[in-house]
């Protein structure tokens, strides 16, 4: 019995990461939805303050992504980015009256880049290959996930901001609007203005089941995307960048 053990594990194993990395999650029916919520359900900014313009090129969004189930050695940890960040924020001098408003593009978010892997820490090693990183991403932007063709974009809208209850941060209460469902999310974060440059920074847990996602499952959860992600910001935004 130990040697046929020795024989079929890998086997169990290898087949393992080629479905993670490969399949498709199965295809929730099609139904007629928008392909965004109606721009009428949306809070309107304030656009009370100065005016800043999300810079692209310097901000990023990271989430990191745990693997889990008996067979969790099979797969990987991930960490998906999005360098695409845009959006407009209103500062007054009352910090209560601050708005926002952010957007990514789902279907430019990156999988697991070398450097960006290594700035997580021991979690997450080199390595991850080509046809994993490509699973994960095509899994992550299919119908049953973020359904990238349907939804490309995942909007961020302050509702209300205050000073955090503990440290000189704050906190914001965000509707974040993910396919065709808007949640509310309590966001922490520290923030420096500095001339015409703003520049805010946070972390968070965040649950997919939260935002009204399925986690990725199979072999009856023996391997499994954990529920609970990390999510990290660096936002830098520019006053007079946009006319």
């Amino acid at each position: 019995m130990r040697a046929a053990y020795r024989i079929q594990a890998p086997a169990v194993v290898l087949l393992a990461v080629l479905v993670a990395s490969c399949a498709r999650q199965p295809v929730r029916p099609s139904a007629p939805a928008p392909t965004s919520v109606p721009e009428q359900a949306a809070p309107r900014l304030s656009r009370e303050g100065r005016r800043f313009d999300v810079d692209s090129g310097a901000s990023l969004l990271t989430i990191q992504v745990y693997r889990g189930g008996a067979l969790a050695r099979a797969g990987h940890n991930h960490v998906v980015a999005s360098h695409d960040l845009s959006g407009v924020a209103y500062v007054p001098e009352n910090l209560s009256a601050v708005s926002f408003d952010v957007h990514l593009n789902v279907n430019l978010l990156t999988v697991d880049e070398e450097d960006l892997r290594q700035q997580a820490g021991p979690d997450f090693p080199p390595g991850v290959p080509d046809e994993a990183k490509a699973g994960t991403k095509r899994n992550m932007l299919g119908e049953a996930m973020l359904d990238g063709d349907r939804y490309p974009e995942i909007m961020l809208q302050s509702e209300a901001v205050h000073r955090a209850s503990e440290g000189s941060g704050v906190e914001a209460q965000v509707r974040a609007i993910v396919r065709d469902r808007a949640f509310a999310v309590v966001v922490p974060m520290r923030y420096r203005l500095d001339g015409d440059t703003l520049e805010v920074d946070g972390e968070m847990p965040l649950k997919q089941t939260d935002i009204g996602l399925t986690p990725f499952t199979l072999f009856g959860g023996a391997l499994r995307v954990e529920d609970e992600m990390k999510v990290r910001f660096h936002i830098v935004a520019r006053e007079g960048a946009k006319p």
